[in-house]
């Protein structure tokens, strides 16, 4: 059993948005191919065989899969390259609304050449396209749902009821309880090593969750914050399996526009010096510390480690106090009452920090960074909310500074989606805009070589970090918590559940229960 704080959204990939919903149609459903446990998306060889057996670049626009001929739907219909078709034209419908629509935007079309034959026509070379062709669609199949409206996707009987072709066919989803999946005795690349698998649910609850794993009742939690990791170290049942790597990071987003009117820059954060300064004024390497342990990785730029572009030198805002506290006087913040607070014509420097309650690691970062302002004069108010309420606030700007996280897919070309004026009104909540910074993305994602790539990744890191957009937080690799009964386990560091089927217990482990079963 997988204990899971969250529920899962629906379980259509085209249409899912939550991490568990794509975790566990990860499991259901295939892709053509995928990613190696590097989470390399520039280097071809890397990339592993899934629904399709090979595929060849015909020329450098021009990418042929050949699709596993004994490749089957759960409910016996082959698997052929009319779905792939069908598949591509929902993921860039836009009455679906697809999240990894935008990424799909560089393919300009899919054709079927045979019923195991599928080309994939492309605007122009550049290092990603592989990527980009097999990452972002899980394979649909037309023949169950080419009749579901499109504007229906999201709320089809489909996403609650699905048919794949993986390795698991599901079950049945016990509303805020669980979802049960089954091994596929007939899976064409072979059945996977667990033939039973249950999500339990905890209603946003993530010390229920791992009281569960404790307790022998799960077999794995997904994530452990610092103080969970210690309590698992010292079970006898449960050991802590780090991430082969990471594509997620964290950070604390200044809001540019106005709460009150988000037609002016915010009183505060429209000011570059200002955020520079609090940024300044953050010892980020003893928040990480003391949140993730002595092994914590800071983040050095909007970035998780697995992107192939964080190797390279990026200009970093230095943590001094000291130099946040004269730029802080320079811009006429002076304590002029005494009590601690600096203040400007009679107004405090004080502003809010938003952070999920449910999200631990979050909330005691938020503790740390609030009195390390409070040092330099800074009055830091802590708002916790649910998560809804969080994502509400976000959508509608209604923050000072938001404590966020991004993850997920381990390309660079994510960046665009978070910070570029493009992104605003979609995952830019704080609407950074800065035309350098969008011209340098820009130029990066057009680079026809890896190398011209770089240049202009370099060139917009360290745009943004001397911008000051947000203060980068933790890029530490996750650990999850898992029960000593399971051997073979790795976790990529995208995606928890995609070595899942490779996974198996311990033969002296094999004893009976209605939770995770050989």
């Amino acid at each position: 059993m997988i204990a899971s704080p969250a529920e899962a959204d629906v379980l259509l990939p085209a249409v899912s948005q939550s991490d568990v919903g794509h975790s566990i149609g990860d499991m259901i459903f295939l892709k053509l191919a995928d990613i190696g446990p590097e989470l390399n998306t520039v280097d071809d060889a890397a990339f592993v065989p899934r629904l399709a057996e090979a595929w060849a670049f015909e020329d450098s626009v021009t990418l042929v899969f050949t699709l596993h001929p004994d490749a089957r739907w759960h409910d016996g219909t082959p698997v052929r390259a009319d779905d792939v078709v069908f598949t591509f034209d929902v993921y860039t419908d836009t009455m679906v609304g697809a999240p990894a629509r935008p990424r799909l935007a560089q393919i300009r079309s899919v054709t079927a050449r045979d019923s195991l034959t599928v080309a994939f026509a492309f605007a122009r070379p550049y290092p990603e396209q592989l990527f980009d062709a097999v990452y972002h669609m899980w394979i649909l199949p037309r023949h169950l749902l080419e009749g579901v409206p499109r504007r229906e996707f999201a709320s089809a009987a489909f996403g609650r009821d699905p048919v794949g072709a993986g390795p698991y066919r599901f079950v049945r989803w016990t509303p805020g309880e669980s979802i049960e999946l089954a091994g596929d005795s007939t899976f064409f690349l072979g059945r996977p090593g667990i033939r039973r698998v249950i999500w339990r649910f905890t209603g946003g609850d993530p010390p229920a969750a791992l009281r569960l794993l404790l307790s022998g009742d799960a077999d794995l939690l997904n994530y452990l914050w610092a103080e969970a990791q210690t309590e698992v170290e010292a079970s006898a049942d449960a050991r802590v399996v780090p991430y082969l790597s990471s594509t997620t990071y964290s950070y604390l987003a200044f809001n540019f526009l106005s709460p009150e009117d988000p037609t002016r820059p915010h009183p505060l954060f429209g000011d570059r010096r200002l955020r520079r300064a609090v940024a300044m004024a953050v010892d980020r390497a003893a928040v990480v510390r003391a949140v993730d342990g002595p092994d914590g990785v800071l983040a050095r730029g909007p970035m998780g480690l697995a992107y192939w572009i964080n190797d390279m030198p990026y200009a970093q805002l230095p943590f001094d106090s000291a130099l946040a506290r004269r730029e802080l006087a320079a811009l006429g913040w002076q304590d002029s009452d005494g009590d601690g607070i600096l203040d400007r014509d009679g107004t405090p420097l004080s502003f809010e920090l938003l952070v999920p309650s449910t999200s631990t690691p979050r909330r005691r970062s938020a503790v740390i960074v609030q009195e390390q302002l409070r040092r330099v004069g800074i009055d830091l108010q802590i708002g916790e909310t649910d998560f809804t309420t969080f994502q509400e606030r976000l959508q509608a700007g209604d923050f000072d500074v938001f404590f966020g996280t991004f993850g997920g897919d381990p390309s660079p070309s994510t960046i665009a989606e978070a910070w570029t004026e493009d992104a605003v009104g979609g995952y830019n909540y704080g609407h950074y805009v800065d035309p350098a910074f969008d011209r340098a993305v820009a130029g990066a994602l057009q680079a026809r070589t890896l190398d011209a790539a770089r240049a202009e990744w370099t060139a917009a890191i360290t745009l943004i970090n001397e911008d000051a957009a947000a203060v980068w937080m933790s890029a530490s690799p996750p650990k999850a918590g898992v029960h000593r009964r399971l051997e073979n386990v790795t976790i990529r560091g995208d995606n928890m559940t995609a070595t899942l089927p490779q996974w198996h217990i311990a033969p002296s482990r094999m004893i009976a229960r209605d939770r995770i079963a050989p």
